[in-house]
């Protein structure tokens, strides 16, 4: 994709991984025992506790006991803090052995997508980020590169892997940023995803222009009072996987077919 450069051609995107800064040199005014690594796990801890519209450096600061000038001694703007933040928690997503030759490529992207969804349900605020930088800190490449491996490894021509890809992980980054605004709002409203679901349905279930709607619902098993709805949206998010990965083998084997029709051609 490419990156906007406010009409200068040549300049490069602003990225904290691609600016070069100069050594820390260590100042009577610095304060002790802090250390860019330490700021950085206080600013997940920040945001996942407080969410991205409340966070601050001078909350930050004051998270860490220190004037919020100190922190500028490690990082320049509080967008190059935020970029380190979303690649601190990009290190936290299970990564399959690319040197396995024998382990399947579908578990391994299994492995991948859960992952990610679990990453981004932990982390709420992640989902916005990943949407503004360009993510390229050695968390998310490995990340990457992880997901480049393995699809690779799936047969289906390389001219259709960034697509396969998208599709993946477009799909679980939906879900999981739907079910975590979900979730958000369970809490600020004091109750749990279970009530919040079997209010939705007390509050529909009598209505008649709902009534083919919870129909077809009760039947797919959705409009039960007393289901849980975590475990139902686990088992949604496992199938709408599969199907993912189906429509990629779909995909190879549709391919596979028209290479074999040239061949006998030629």
């Amino acid at each position: 994709m490419a990156a906007a450069t406010n009409g200068r051609a040549g300049q490069r995107p602003h990225s904290v991984w691609l600016t070069e800064r100069p050594p820390l040199r260590r100042k009577a005014e610095q304060p002790a025992g802090l250390g860019l690594d330490k700021i950085v796990a206080a600013t997940v801890r920040l945001l996942d506790a407080e969410g991205l519209a409340k966070f601050s450096m001078r909350r930050l600061a004051a998270d860490l006991g220190v004037t919020a000038m100190s922190l500028y001694w490690y990082v320049d703007t509080k967008d190059d803090l935020l970029e380190r933040a979303i690649d601190a928690v990009a290190g936290e997503m299970d990564l399959p052995d690319g040197t396995d030759a024998a382990a399947d490529w579908r578990d391994q992207l299994r492995v991948l997508a859960t992952s990610y969804r679990d990453m981004l349900l932990r982390h709420p605020w992640a989902a916005r980020l990943l949407g503004e930088f360009i993510n390229i800190g050695p968390h998310s490449t490995a990340f990457s590169t992880a997901t480049l491996r393995v699809m690779a490894r799936s047969g289906l021509d390389p001219d259709h892997t960034s697509g396969a890809l998208a599709s993946v992980f477009q799909f679980v980054y939906g879900f999981a940023t739907i079910r975590s605004l979900h979730e958000a709002r369970c809490r600020a409203a004091g109750v749990t995803l279970d009530a919040y679901f079997a209010q939705v349905i007390d509050a529909i279930s009598d209505r008649p222009e709902f009534a083919e709607t919870m129909e077809l619902s009760s039947r797919a098993g959705y409009a039960l009072r007393d289901a849980d709805a975590r475990a139902m949206l686990d088992r949604d998010f496992a199938f709408a996987l599969d199907l993912q990965i189906a429509g990629i083998e779909a995909m190879r084997a549709r391919q596979d077919a028209q290479q074999l029709q040239e061949a006998g051609k030629g």
